[in-house]
């Protein structure tokens, strides 16, 4: 992540209200950002969208004919919430969690998963999602 691009997640970060009752997903984005920096090979970016979404996108550096292998979306609406999508062909999804989005992910079928409040049993599927995507890249 260049300079500019950490400076405007770090901003990003810093602005972001979490709500006082911890429905807020803050804490799971964080969360998310730190898991994928803390994997060998990954690189990440983030593209804010001001009202629409801010994305937070990681890239393997094994990976040669896709340009990220997640997207964690924080999607703006009343309250945040967060949708995680991933190549349908990158993962499994043995507990029917995840949406089937033809399409979905850069005009690429995906998997996604929306997390509109602290859910710590789908976080940790997510996680193993994230490990068998980026196992995948290699």
């Amino acid at each position: 992540m260049n300079d500019k691009i950490e400076q405007e997640l770090n901003t990003f970060i810093e602005e972001w209200k979490a709500t006082p009752d911890k429905k807020s997903n803050k804490s799971t984005f964080l969360r998310f950002k730190d898991y994928l920096a803390a994997k060998d090979g990954v690189t990440l970016d983030f593209i804010a969208r001001p009202g629409v979404t801010y994305s937070l996108r990681a890239v393997h550096k094994a990976q040669t004919n896709k340009d990220l292998f997640v997207m964690v979306d924080v999607i703006e609406d009343v309250e945040r919430w967060l949708s995680v999508c991933f190549y349908g062909d990158m993962i499994t999804d043995p507990d029917q969690k995840g949406d089937m989005v033809p399409g979905g992910l850069l005009g690429e079928d995906a998997t996604c998963f929306d997390l509109e409040e602290l859910d710590e049993s789908l976080i940790s599927y997510i996680e193993k999602r994230l490990d068998e995507a980026c196992e995948n890249c290699q």
